[in-house]
C-alpha cells in the first residue's frame, strides 16, 4: 500500500458523525485535519503496508491528516527491531500535536534494551515539546509501574517542569500544559493503584502541584482498583 493508497484508503472509512464528536475531543487542533476513521479501522489498515512502503511513509513527514499520524503510530509500535523502532520514535515526536496520537501506543521492541528505553523516556521527560513529555509519561505507566517498577520514576514525572509550556495555568483551558498536567494526574492516579506504599507519600507530602495534586486524587477516586480505605485516606488529602 503506497502513501496514496493509504489516503484514498482513509477516505473510504470516513464517517462524519465520528469525525465531529472526534474533533470535539481534540480543540487544539484543526478540524479539517481530521477525516473522522475509528482507531480498529486504523490499526487494521496499519498491518497492511508493504514493508517497500512503510519507509516511504515513515520518512514523508509532516504528514497532512490526523489519521496519517495516527496509522505513522499504529505501524511503528509493530516494528519489532528495537533500533529501528527508536529511530522512528524519535524521528515522529516532535510532530505530535495532541493527546490522541500521543496516547495509547504500546512499542513493545523497546523492551528488548530496557537500559537504553529507560534513559530515553528520561530525556523525554525533559523536553521542550509537551507530547514528548507526554509520550514519555505513557511510556513510564504502560510499562514501568508493574514488574519494572522503580521508584525513581515517580521523582522523575513529579519533576516535570510545566513551566515549560505556553498556557496561563488555567485547568479548564485546552492547551498544550494542560494535556502535560493532565497526564501527570493519571500517572500518579495509576501509580496509587498499583504502587500505593511508594506513591502515596506524594500525595500525602503534598509534592505535586495543587491542581495535579487534586486531578490525581479525583481519578484515583474513580477507580475501582483503589480499595474504599484508600479512598477516604486520599479524599481527606484534597
Amino acid at each position: 500500500m503506497t502513501h496514496a493508497e493509504l489516503l484514498k484508503r482513509l477516505q473510504a472509512e470516513q464517517d462524519l458523525k465520528y469525525r465531529d464528536f472526534h474533533a470535539s475531543l481534540l480543540p487544539n487542533i484543526d478540524k479539517k485535519s481530521i477525516i473522522g476513521v475509528r482507531v480498529p479501522t486504523m490499526r487494521k489498515i496499519a498491518k497492511e503496508f508493504a514493508a517497500a512502503d512503510v519507509a516511504k511513509f515513515l520518512d514523508k513527514l509532516p504528514h497532512k491528516y490526523f489519521e496519517e499520524n495516527q496509522v505513522h503510530l499504529f505501524v511503528v509500535e509493530r516494528i519489532k527491531d528495537a533500533d529501528e523502532c527508536l529511530y522512528r520514535i524519535e524521528q515522529f515526536l516532535p510532530y505530535i500535536d495532541n493527546w490522541a496520537v500521543c496516547d495509547g501506543k504500546s512499542p513493545k521492541a523497546l523492551l528488548k534494551d530496557e537500559k537504553r528505553f529507560v534513559s530515553c523516556i528520561e530525556k523525554w521527560l525533559k523536553s521542550k515539546h509537551p507530547y514528548t513529555v507526554r509520550f514519555g509519561v505513557n511510556m513510564l505507566m504502560t510499562f514501568f509501574l508493574d514488574v519494572r517498577f522503580d521508584k525513581k520514576f515517580l521523582k522523575w514525572v513529579a519533576a516535570i517542569d510545566e513551566s515549560l509550556f505556553n498556557d496561563d495555568g488555567r485547568a479548564e483551558c485546552p492547551t498544550d500544559r494542560y494535556y502535560v498536567q493532565m497526564v501527570i494526574a493519571w500517572y500518579f492516579a495509576t501509580a496509587l493503584a498499583k504502587q500505593w506504599d511508594a506513591t502515596f507519600p506524594y500525595i500525602k507530602g503534598r509534592k505535586l502541584s495543587p491542581w495535579i495534586h487534586a486531578k490525581s486524587i479525583q481519578k484515583a477516586c474513580e477507580s475501582y482498583r483503589i480499595t474504599d480505605a484508600q479512598k477516604k485516606t486520599l479524599r481527606g488529602l484534597k
